[in-house]
């Protein structure tokens, strides 16, 4: 090591002084001074979850990890996870204490995606979860009217849910449901929602799952369930300036901006408190009538799979 690594932990940390990535404004060292700051915070989103990382190395690309390499320690807990798209079994980490949040911290694994199922109950995911785009980087405003559609729409089916931004230029609405609901189950309400808030304003939110018909609206996207993941509250981001993934009250979603939560700024605006834990509600029941409605919904990856080839079958009749 040289005079300018060290050891926390039980964990050797190397090249803390080197460039994060381009446009971090940020060190090795300020990602794991940050994880370290907020690790029991970040800790309690990623427990017992299967783990994905987003890691940035030198002079690479960010590329997304699922199987923990060969030389990861024995002492990192993993689970074996049968993955159906490439037919192969996967080994994740689960991330349940310091010591393993500072090994990836080394790793240059800078986001942070665990599923949203715990490993004991797969087929259950603690959350609903509806993803916020926006048509463009600079449209924040849109997406903080179209979350609060969401929000209404959550409180007409008796729900209530958080917010949080993603670090990037959306946000994610959290609704914690009880474990009554399975996956499929929650995929269909979370479809039934989108689409109830689509027809509160037509004109700002879209549930088109293809780009090209979205119009310039924000997309609601309804489909993260199942094995999808979704980042962490807490976790940095691959972005300018380092991005942090935060929760926001519903009173001040209309005065904040992505760029006001980084690696710098969060631990001083958390302090020793944790929002997001404190502004979960207890888990919901999901109604049998939204969920009902929501099985008469396409799914909208499948949807816009053969809406695709359709499409690309046309563009070449057209052409022949």
């Amino acid at each position: 090591m040289t005079g300018k690594d060290e050891v926390r932990d039980g964990v050797p940390l190397t090249n803390l002084d080197q460039p994060l990535f381009d446009g971090a404004d940020a060190t090795k060292r300020d990602l794991v001074d940050y994880l370290d700051a907020v690790h029991d915070r970040l800790i309690g989103q990623l427990r017992d979850r299967p783990l994905s990382v987003i890691r940035v190395l030198r002079g690479q690309a960010p590329f997304m990890q699922k199987n923990v390499p060969k030389y990861t320690p024995d002492w990192i807990s993993t689970v074996p996870v049968w993955a159906e798209a490439s037919k192969r079994e996967v080994s994740y980490a689960l991330c349940n204490d310091r010591r393993t949040l500072l090994w990836f911290g080394n790793q240059r694994a800078v986001e942070y995606h665990p599923t949203l199922a715990q490993i004991e109950q797969r087929e259950h995911p603690t959350h609903l979860v509806l993803d916020l785009d926006p048509p463009d980087s600079d449209a924040f405003p849109l997406v903080v009217r179209a979350a609060h559609l969401v929000r209404q729409a959550l409180t007409e089916a008796g729900l209530t849910g958080v917010v949080k931004t993603s670090g990037a230029k959306g946000v994610h609405i959290f609704v914690p449901v009880d474990r009554s609901a399975p996956i499929d189950d929650i995929a269909a309400a979370t479809r039934a929602l989108a689409a109830r808030a689509e027809r509160l304003d037509p004109a700002l939110a879209t549930t088109a799952f293809i780009r090209e018909d979205r119009d310039g609206k924000v997309f609601l996207d309804s489909t993260r369930a199942g094995g999808a993941t979704v980042v962490s509250t807490y976790s940095p981001r691959i972005r300018a300036g380092t991005p942090v993934s935060f929760p926001v009250d519903w009173a001040d979603l209309d005065r904040v901006t992505p760029g006001d939560f980084t690696l710098r700024t969060v631990p001083g605006l958390l302090g020793d408190g944790d929002p997001w834990a404190d502004r979960m509600p207890a888990p919901q029941r999901l109604d049998a009538d939204l969920i009902e409605q929501g099985r008469a919904i396409p799914i909208a990856r499948v949807q816009a799979m053969h809406e695709g080839k359709r499409r690309a079958r046309a563009r070449r009749e057209a052409a022949g």
